[in-house]
């Protein structure tokens, strides 16, 4: 197995998840694992009373898939793939048991979005960008479907799915879809001396409050994880998805 990009560490009571796939944090099946390893990780390590993930490329937190995933690949094959990234990683943010904060520097897209929101607090350099750009090249942001309307508004939601445009901290910080903005020199600092605080609390009672947070917020989340699998999967193995995703990785336009 390559080296999936991803390191643990925990000092102070907060454990570091860092991603370190350069240029652009993009992810692997492998990558997406040890994320989901690292938090379950973090949900059994007592060290541990707040989780922070982070990412050591500058100006990148995560450009999402790593397309060459998709191309050519069965129903099945994909299936595998979303099950790491949508089911796998929902589970392990649900029964993490103690807060997590994901601290978004630079770009964030596609499944980098859905690595961020699976955080109970996403935290934004000044700088950072967002985007759900799969629409572009013919799949579909299908976990964003079931969450994102909640946390903007269904309209304002379809807008952001369905153009696929980037917009930048300032306008998802308006939306309420990051926490704060903080400098981009002092974010890593800020997400930790959150963790930091968060961990402060009693254990037992913060992993009882959030347990209890979660059944109030989450309702039929986790059905609608399974059906964004479906959804995703149904898509990208059409013709359509294929030559956006071929165009992609080519660098030219699309031939719908």
């Amino acid at each position: 197995m390559s080296d999936p990009g991803v390191s643990y560490t925990v000092a102070g009571g907060v454990a570091r998840i860092a991603l370190s796939r350069p240029p652009v944090n993009a992810l692997s099946l492998d990558t997406v694992r040890a994320i989901v390893a690292a938090l379950r990780r973090a949900a059994a390590d007592h060290d541990a009373r707040a989780v922070a993930l982070t990412s050591s490329v500058p100006g990148r937190f995560c450009a999402g898939l790593d397309l060459a995933l998709l191309l050519g690949k069965s129903s099945e094959q994909v299936r595998e793939v979303l099950q790491a990234l949508y089911v796998d990683l929902h589970d392990a943010q649900y029964n993490l048991g103690k807060p997590s904060i994901a601290a978004v520097g630079g770009a964030a897209r596609g499944g980098g979005m859905t690595i961020a929101i699976s955080c109970d607090v996403i935290l934004a350099g000044s700088h950072a960008t967002f985007g759900y750009p799969e629409i572009n090249i013919g799949v579909l942001p299908a976990i964003h479907f079931a969450h994102l309307p909640r946390i903007v508004g269904r309209h304002r939601a379809f807008e952001l799915l369905f153009s696929g445009r980037i917009f930048d901290a300032r306008e998802a910080f308006d939306l309420g879809l990051v926490s704060k903005i903080v400098a981009d020199a002092k974010l890593d600092a800020a997400a930790m001396a959150l963790a930091a605080d968060f961990a402060a609390k009693s254990p037992a009672v913060m992993s009882l409050a959030r347990a209890a947070f979660m059944r109030q917020n989450d309702l039929d989340y986790r059905r609608s994880v399974a059906s964004a699998v479906e959804d995703f999967c149904n898509v990208a193995t059409t013709a359509a998805a294929q030559e956006g995703i071929r165009a992609f990785l080519e660098k030219r336009p699309p031939k719908w």
